[in-house]
C-alpha cells in the first residue's frame, strides 16, 4: 500500500472527523458556497438518473441529499466514523434504506462492473489524495458510470494563493466565537502567522510546475506516528478535461467553486451569510459567475467537472 491511501486512512478515520465534517456548512463560509454550487449542479442533472456511486462521500452530504430524490446510492468512503454518521443523518432523513454505505478506498473500485452507476460523483478532493494514482482512478470512476459523472479535485490555481496567505481560512469563518477546535485555532494563532510569515517564490514555482502538495515531511511524520495532512496533488483545468476525454467523457464543464466569494473581504460575506435574501441570491450568483470557464480554476480550493458518458 502506498503512502497517499495509509496517510488519508489514518486522517480520515480520527474518531472525530464524522460530527466535525458534518458541521462544515455551519462553520466555514467557503463550504457553503462550494456545496451550494455542488447541489445545484447536481439537482440540474438527475434526469434519467436512478443509481448513483458516490465516492469519498464523506458524512452523506450528497449521498442524502439524491437518495431523498428518490435514487438508489452506494455511499463509499474510507473513513468508518464519516460513514456512520451519515447512516445516523440518513436514518434521520428517513432514507436509510435508499443508500448503501460501503468503506473502501478509491484505490481499489474492482468490486464494481462497468457501467454499474447512471450517475457517478466524487466531492471535496478526494481523488487528489490517490497521488500518484489520481489518473487511473479517475478512468476507474469514469468506467463505472453509465450516463454521467461529476467530480471535484484540488485545484492547482486555486491552491497557488495559500502560499502567500497564512490566514486564507480566516476570511471564511462565519463566527469566529463557535467551539470548533480549528477555528479556535485560526483565530488564536492569527496574529503570529503573519509575523512569521516569509515569502519563498520558489514555493509557488514548485507547487505551479508539479502540481504536488506534501511528500517527504508527511510521509516523515506519519512514521513518527503523526498525522499529517494528505498528500495532495492538485490539477490544472486543460489537464483535468484532457483526463476525462482520454476516459471516454464527453460534453464537460468545468467550475471553480468560490472564485466569487474569494474576492471579498469577510465582514461583507459574513452580513451576506446572516441574511437569509442576500444570501441566497448570493449563492445563485455565485453559481453563475463560477460556471464561467474564464474563472474555473480560481475557485476557492476545487475545480469541478461534469461530464457524460460516451
Amino acid at each position: 500500500m502506498d503512502y497517499s491511501r495509509k496517510i488519508a486512512e489514518r486522517l480520515w478515520n480520527q474518531q472525530d472527523k464524522g460530527e466535525l465534517e458534518s458541521h462544515r456548512e455551519e462553520t466555514f463560509m467557503d463550504d457553503i458556497v462550494q456545496k451550494s454550487h455542488i447541489e445545484k449542479e447536481l439537482l440540474a442533472n438527475l434526469e434519467g438518473v436512478k443509481t448513483v456511486f458516490d465516492g469519498g462521500a464523506g458524512c452523506g452530504r450528497f449521498s442524502i441529499l439524491l437518495a431523498k430524490r428518490g435514487c438508489q446510492v452506494t455511499h463509499f468512503d474510507i473513513s468508518q466514523p464519516m460513514i456512520d454518521k451519515a447512516r445516523e443523518l440518513a436514518e434521520k432523513e428517513g432514507v436509510l434504506e435508499q443508500i448503501t454505505f460501503v468503506k473502501g478506498a478509491l484505490e481499489d473500485l474492482s468490486a464494481y462492473q462497468d457501467r454499474s452507476f447512471d450517475l457517478v460523483m466524487s466531492f471535496d478532493s478526494p481523488i487528489s489524495y490517490t497521488y500518484p494514482n489520481q489518473e487511473k482512478v479517475i478512468s476507474e470512476l469514469v468506467r463505472i458510470a453509465k450516463k454521467k459523472i461529476c467530480i471535484s479535485v484540488t485545484s492547482r490555481l486555486g491552491s497557488l494563493p495559500y502560499l502567500s496567505n497564512p490566514i486564507q481560512k480566516n476570511q471564511f469563518i462565519l463566527d469566529e466565537n463557535c467551539e470548533d477546535s480549528f477555528v479556535r485555532w485560526c483565530v488564536e494563532n492569527k496574529k503570529n502567522s503573519m509575523e512569521q510569515f516569509q515569502f519563498h517564490p520558489e514555493n509557488l514555482d514548485k507547487l505551479m510546475k508539479e502540481g504536488l502538495m506534501g511528500g517527504e515531511w508527511e510521509i516523515e511524520e506519519y512514521e513518527r506516528g503523526g498525522t499529517p495532512w494528505c498528500i495532495t496533488y492538485s490539477f490544472m483545468p486543460d489537464e483535468l478535461k484532457t483526463i476525462l476525454e482520454k476516459c471516454g467523457v464527453s460534453s464537460i464543464r468545468l467550475a471553480g467553486p468560490g472564485a466569487y466569494a474569494r474576492t471579498l473581504p469577510r465582514k461583507i460575506l459574513v452580513k451576506i451569510m446572516n441574511n437569509p435574501t442576500w444570501r441566497r441570491e448570493f449563492l445563485e450568483f455565485s453559481y453563475k459567475y463560477d460556471s464561467n470557464p474564464y474563472v474555473c480554476g480560481m475557485g476557492k480550493d476545487n475545480l469541478l467537472a461534469y461530464g457524460e458518458i460516451v
